[in-house]
C-alpha cells in the first residue's frame, strides 16, 4: 500500500503547483494551511482553474481582514491532472507531509470520491464542491458537499427537470436515457430512472456510453429510432459537446432535452456550440438573475471577472467560482465561530447552523448534502452566434425552475423551442 501510495504522488509531485510560498517571514504567525487537490490539467482544468481563482480571491479578503484566528490563511493544493487514481496520494501528502490544518475537495464527484478513505482515517472535516451524492455510499458525519441537490442527491439534482415535463400539456409520456458510464453519470441517471417512474414516464431507452467515445450519432439515432417524448443526458464536458452536435445533425424529435449535461454551464462551451443551444433545458446551479442576486456575488464575479481573461480561466464564472469562494466562506465562519482547528467542533458547527454565502443561505442536512434542494432548470433561448457578451444578458439563460427562482417561461416543444 505505502508503496502504491509512492507510485501515485511522482508525477502528481511533479505536477504540483502551491499557491502561496511555505517560507513565513520571522516574526510573523503560522499561517492556517487549507489543503486541497484540484484538477489543474486534464478533462476538468477548466472547472478546477476558475474554482481555483475564486479559492484564490477568498484567501486574499480573508487576510486583508486579518485572517482567521488572528493567523494567515494559505492555501495549499496539487495538481491532481483529472485522475481519480492521484487523488488518494495527494491527500495523503497534504495530513502526513505537508501537515495542513484543514481540508477541503476537488470540484467533481470522480474526483472526491477517492479521498473519502484518506480523509476517513485522518478524522478530518471535509467539504466537497459539486460532487453527486460522494457520501451515500461512507456515510461520514463530517462530509458536506457544496451541491445543492438537497437531501436525496441522486433524485434532487434531476427532479426539477421532471417537473418541467410533468407541467407541459399534452405531458410528455415516453423518455430515453443516456449516460456516460462514470460515477457521476451514473448517479445522475440513477436518480433520473427514479423521477421518471415518479413521472409516470414509461422508459423506452436506458444505456450508457463508454468516456471514451468520440462519434455520438449512432448513440442519437439508436435513441431516435425509440421515438422518446424526452431525452435525459448525464454527461460529462467533451461528451457533452459532442452529444448536442449529434443531436443536430440527425434531427433529434423530442418534446423535451436535456437536463444532466455538464459543460453547457461554462463559457467555452457556450460560445463554441452558440445556437445550437436554443430549446435545451438543463441544470444550473447559479446565474445573474434578479432572483439570486445574494449579498456578496456582484462584488466576487467582479473581482473574479476583472482577473479571468489574464488567469485563462471561464470568463464568467457563474458556475462553480461562487461555491468555490463559498464553500471557503462556510470553513472560514466555522474556524471563526468555534475559536478552533479541532476537527470534531468544525464538523458540529457545520451541521448544525446556516451559513449565509454568496450563494445565498447554506444550511447542511442529511449525509452532509444541503437540507433542501436548490437546482436550477435552465432553457436557453434567443442564442444568436457565439458571442460570449450575450450570456451575461438572462434572456438567454432562461431559469423555468424552481418556481422560486423563475426568471421566464418555458418554450415547449424542444423542436419549436431551437428556433
Amino acid at each position: 500500500m505505502i508503496a502504491c501510495v509512492k507510485r501515485m504522488l511522482v508525477p502528481a509531485a511533479v505536477a504540483a503547483l502551491l499557491a502561496t510560498p511555505a517560507v513565513v517571514p520571522a516574526g510573523a504567525a503560522e499561517p492556517i494551511k487549507i489543503g486541497f487537490g484540484m484538477a489543474l490539467t486534464g478533462g476538468l482544468a477548466g472547472n478546477g482553474k476558475s474554482a481555483l481563482l475564486a479559492m484564490k480571491i477568498w484567501e486574499e479578503d480573508t487576510n486583508a481582514k486579518g485572517g482567521l484566528l488572528g493567523r494567515p490563511v494559505q492555501l495549499v493544493y496539487y495538481d491532481d491532472q483529472t485522475n481519480p487514481a492521484t487523488v488518494p496520494g495527494l491527500y495523503t501528502k497534504l495530513l502526513d507531509v505537508d501537515k495542513v490544518d484543514l481540508v477541503v475537495g476537488d470540484y467533481g464527484t470522480n474526483l472526491l470520491a477517492p479521498a473519502m478513505p484518506v480523509i476517513i482515517q485522518h478524522n478530518m472535516t471535509f467539504i466537497g464542491l459539486l460532487g453527486l451524492a460522494v457520501n451515500s455510499e461512507f456515510h461520514y458525519p463530517k462530509y458536506f458537499a457544496m451541491i445543492p441537490t438537497g437531501p436525496d442527491p441522486k433524485v434532487g439534482f434531476s427532479e426539477g427537470f421532471f417537473d418541467v415535463a410533468k407541467a407541459q400539456n399534452p405531458k410528455p409520456k415516453t423518455i430515453a436515457i443516456v449516460a456516460a458510464d462514470a460515477e457521476f453519470a451514473r448517479n445522475a441517471a440513477d436518480g433520473a430512472r427514479q423521477n421518471a417512474k415518479a413521472a409516470g414516464l414509461q422508459i423506452v431507452y436506458d444505456k450508457t456510453y463508454p468516456p471514451s467515445t468520440v462519434d455520438y450519432s449512432p448513440i442519437v439515432r439508436a435513441i431516435q429510432a425509440t421515438d422518446p417524448d424526452v431525452l435525459y443526458v448525464a454527461s460529462y464536458p467533451p461528451d457533452t459537446a459532442g452529444m448536442v452536435r449529434a443531436i443536430h445533425e440527425v434531427g433529434l424529435n423530442v418534446k423535451l432535452c436535456c437536463g444532466g449535461m455538464v459543460g453547457l454551464q461554462y463559457a467555452s462551451l457556450k460560445t463554441q456550440l452558440g445556437p445550437l443551444l436554443n430549446g435545451i433545458v438543463n441544470y444550473d446551479f447559479w446565474l445573474p438573475a434578479p432572483t439570486m442576486m445574494f449579498p456578496g456575488v456582484a462584488d466576487f464575479l467582479k473581482k473574479y471577472q476583472a482577473r479571468a481573461v489574464a488567469e485563462g480561466v471561464d470568463p464568467l464564472g457563474y458556475y462553480l467560482p461562487p461555491f468555490a469562494y463559498a464553500y471557503l466562506q462556510v470553513l472560514g465562519e466555522a474556524v471563526t465561530a468555534t475559536k478552533s482547528l479541532d476537527q470534531d467542533k468544525l464538523g458540529d458547527y457545520i451541521r448544525d447552523h446556516t451559513f449565509k454565502t454568496v450563494v445565498g443561505d447554506v444550511k447542511f442536512g442529511k449525509g452532509g448534502e444541503w437540507a433542501q434542494a436548490r437546482v436550477l432548470q435552465v432553457q436557453f433561448q434567443g442564442v444568436k452566434g457565439n458571442d460570449v457578451d450575450q450570456f451575461k444578458n438572462p434572456a438567454t439563460q432562461v431559469i423555468v425552475a424552481p418556481e422560486h427562482y423563475a426568471s421566464g417561461k418555458v418554450r415547449y416543444p424542444y423542436s419549436t423551442a431551437q428556433k
